[in-house]
């Protein structure tokens, strides 16, 4: 596999949205991730003053105008998100309430509405996405078995089978849209999600046929919470990856907590997310694998710290996804050295009489 040099710095916008200048408007936040020397951005999809997601599965023009506004500071959008969306398109009743406020108001209440808005909302996703020339798609799998994760009280035989065919039948059809626009759909693999980690998304991959288009997001700082082995996983799954959040966390056990926390909040928590450098994540190794494994996409920041202020993140962030970034060589080190052989003087070099 060809090495390749990743593309960045990105940053996903989701966290710096607000109401007020310069975060309250696509050229305003475009001005200040420009200004911090960002040159991707990753689009979340359901704030209109920052894309229209209706309107950009309609016109291409609108897409280019969304480009060319972003392409007027130096940005290139790395890819759409529909994390809301892809959540709410599997969610298991117990969490009926809590989501309802992802969902537009005239939906909150009402499972099966908000479900096929969200199925509509992903097809929308599709088409926008290779309208504007993108090649991945960044969203979560909902869940239908994540309040059974713990195996207490004991799972019924086929209770997770059950639940991982249905979640396949909900994505099948909008895998196969994805494809139809020549667009790979890339789950971030995170906690509270069916697809959490290596064992579940092998499981959903048989479920949906191994489909081509069933790609993960790769984000280190949710491998690092369930103290999973972050950097075996790249060559582990070398072919599927082809997104990135660039997100550190650490985890300090300690004798009164561990994985679970004990419900704590984040700054309490063993295992929290940090701005970068911050956390324990070897980013050298990781950047060092993308490279090898030849992963082009971008290296995109999500900004989640439970102690450091967003803006201080991001201003830290880009310098260090910069830093981090191998420019891949095309020749070998020892180049100089090599010489000029044919067939014959390999066989004698070996011993080979012929």
């Amino acid at each position: 596999m060809a090495m390749r040099t990743l593309k960045g710095p990105g940053i996903f916008l989701a966290q710096f949205i607000g109401d007020t200048p310069p975060f309250d408007s696509l050229d305003g936040i475009a001005a200040w991730v420009a200004s911090l020397g960002y040159r991707g951005v990753q689009l979340p999809t359901l704030d209109p003053r920052f894309l229209d997601l209706s309107l950009a599965a309609e016109s291409q023009d609108y897409c280019d105008e969304i480009k060319g506004r972003l392409a007027a500071y130096g940005l290139e959008i790395t890819e759409l998100s529909t994390h809301i969306q892809g959540q709410l398109v599997a969610v298991h009743p117990a969490y009926d309430a809590l989501f309802d406020g992802f969902a537009p108001l005239p939906l909150r209440g009402n499972p099966s509405a908000r479900q096929a808005w969200a199925v509509e909302e992903m097809r929308k996703a599709a088409i926008a996405s290779r309208r504007l020339g993108l090649s991945a798609h960044a969203s979560f799998s909902g869940a239908l078995a994540w309040p059974y994760v713990y195996p207490w009280p004991q799972r019924p035989a086929g209770l997770i089978d059950t639940a991982f065919t249905e979640l396949a039948a909900r994505w099948r059809p909008l895998l196969d849209a994805f494809d139809t626009e020549g667009v790979d759909l890339c789950y971030e693999l995170h906690p509270g999600e069916d697809l959490h980690d290596g064992v579940s998304f092998e499981r959903f991959l048989e479920s949906v046929g191994h489909h081509p288009r069933c790609k993960i997001l790769y984000d280190p700082s949710h491998f690092v919470l369930q103290q999973l082995d972050y950097l075996g996983f790249i060559e582990t799954y070398a072919e599927r990856i082809a997104a990135f959040h660039v997100k550190d966390a650490e985890f300090n056990p300690s004798s009164r907590q561990g994985v679970y926390g004990g419900y704590s909040g984040w700054p309490e928590r063993a295992g929290r997310f940090r701005s970068l450098g911050d956390g324990q994540v070897d980013f050298r190794s990781i950047f060092s694998k993308l490279a090898r494994i030849g992963f082009s996409g971008w290296a995109v920041l999500e900004w989640e710290c439970a102690l450091k202020d967003a803006e201080t993140g991001a201003r830290e962030g880009a310098e260090f996804i910069r830093h981090h970034i191998i420019p891949v060589t095309n020749a070998a080190f020892d180049d100089f050295a090599a010489t000029q052989t044919d067939q014959s003087t390999i066989d004698t070099m070996l011993g080979l009489r012929r």
